[in-house]
C-alpha cells in the first residue's frame, strides 16, 4: 500500500541529490572553522521553576528545546538531551539536566527529525498526565512507542489544552527518520494562546517556529495572528545552497520575525550540534547585523544563554485571530 506523503505549501521541494550531498562533504572538508566560541551558560533557577505557576517563563535548554511555563502547564519544545547526534557531539551542556526538569505537562514536536525528536528524552520527561502532541502521521508511531496520550493535528488546526489555546501552523520543511519514510509526517510550528476570560491582562501570545526555510506562511502567520513572542531557529544554514528550503538564515530569520510580526523574539537551533557548516558565532553576528540593517531595537532579541529563564509579564490583550 502506498504512503501518503506530506507537502510543504505551494510543493516547494527540499529534495536533494547524492551528487548534491556529495558536493557538500567535500566542500565542508575544505573549510576551515572557528569552533572556540561556545554558547554561555547560566545556572538554571531550579527552586523558582519547580514552584512556578502563574508566571510565564521562556527556559532555554538548547538546539529548539525550551522548557516554557504558561497558564499553570509546565511545557517542553523538541526535546533532546542527547550528548550525541550521530557523530556529533553535543557542543554545550543542557540549561537543564533531564533529571531536574519539573513534571512536564505538555511536549510539543515540531517534527520527526532526530534533533528535534529524541526517544530517549520524551520517554524520561513523560509521565500520567503528560500530553504528547505532534504532526498528523506521527501519532500511531508514537503509540506503538507505549505514548498513548497523544494528540495529532494538521495546519491550522486547533486544541484546547487546559487554558491554552494550541494551534498547528505551517513550516517550510521536511522530515525522515528511516530510509522509507520520508515525508510521511508533517512538519509545523505552534502558537501557544491564552483561552478568552474577563481579565484585562492576559499572558502573551507565544509563537514556536520549529524549523523552516524562509517562506510566504511567515506573513500568513502574521496576518492570523498578534504575536508577543517567537521563539525563531538562526542557524544550520551554511551551505545556503544546500539548506536554503529548509533552513533559514539569520538573515532571513529576522525577516520572518517582521512578518509574523511579534514584538520579541527568541533565537534558536544554534550552537548545539554541529549540524551544518555555520557556527554559533556567525550566526549569532548575522542576526545582529541584520537587525541593525532592519532597525530593530535591541531590546526586541532577547538572546538567551543555555539555563537562562526570560520571565514575561503580562500583556494587555489584543485580539488575536
Amino acid at each position: 500500500m502506498a504512503k501518503f506523503r506530506y507537502n510543504n505549501l505551494d510543493n516547494v521541494s527540499t529534495d536533494k541529490t547524492l551528487k548534491e550531498f556529495r558536493k557538500w562533504r567535500e566542500e565542508r572538508r575544505r573549510k576551515k572553522k572557528d569552533y572556540s566560541y561556545v554558547v554561555p551558560s547560566t545556572p538554571p533557577r531550579l527552586a523558582y521553576l519547580a514552584e512556578n505557576r502563574l508566571e510565564t517563563t521562556i527556559t532555554w535548554i538548547g538546539h529548539s528545546t525550551f522548557f516554557l511555563q504558561y497558564e499553570g502547564m509546565n511545557i517542553i519544545t523538541d526535546p533532546i538531551w542527547a550528548r550525541r547526534l550521530g557523530f556529533e557531539k553535543r557542543l554545550g551542556q543542557p540549561g537543564i539536566p533531564l533529571s531536574e526538569v519539573p513534571p512536564i505537562d505538555l511536549i510539543l514536536i515540531s517534527h520527526s527529525h532526530y534533533d528535534h525528536l529524541h526517544m530517549a528524552s520524551i520517554r524520561k520527561l513523560y509521565r500520567a498526565g503528560t500530553t504528547l502532541v505532534v504532526p498528523i502521521g506521527l501519532k500511531r508511531k508514537m503509540l506503538r512507542k507505549g505514548f498513548h496520550n497523544c494528540i495529532e493535528m494538521e495546519w491550522w488546526q486547533e486544541n484546547t489544552l487546559g487554558k491554552i489555546k494550541l494551534t498547528f501552523v505551517p513550516t517550510q520543511h521536511w522530515t525522515r527518520r528511516t530510509p522509507w519514510d520520508t515525508n510521511t509526517s508533517h512538519w509545523g510550528g505552534y502558537i501557544l494562546q491564552p483561552i478568552e476570560s474577563d481579565s484585562d491582562k492576559l499572558p502573551p501570545n507565544l509563537y514556536f517556529a520549529g524549523d523552516s526555510g524562509y517562506f510566504p506562511g511567515f506573513k500568513e502567520i502574521g496576518s492570523r495572528y498578534k504575536l508577543h513572542v517567537a521563539l525563531m531557529p538562526i542557524g544550520a544554514y551554511e551551505p545556503e545552497w544546500f539548506m536554503t528550503s529548509q533552513h533559514v538564515t539569520p538573515e532571513e530569520a529576522i525577516q520572518a520575525f517582521v512578518d509574523v510580526g511579534a514584538e520579541t523574539m527568541i533565537p534558536m537551533h544554534y550552537g548545539t550540534y554541529r549540524l551544518a557548516d555555520d557556527t554559533a558565532r556567525e550566526a549569532l553576528d548575522r542576526m545582529e547585523s541584520a537587525r541593525l540593517k532592519q532597525g530593530i531595537s535591541e531590546e526586541r532579541i532577547r538572546t538567551l544563554s543555555y539555563g537562562e529563564t526570560l520571565i514575561i509579564q503580562p500583556e494587555n490583550r489584543i485580539t488575536g485571530q
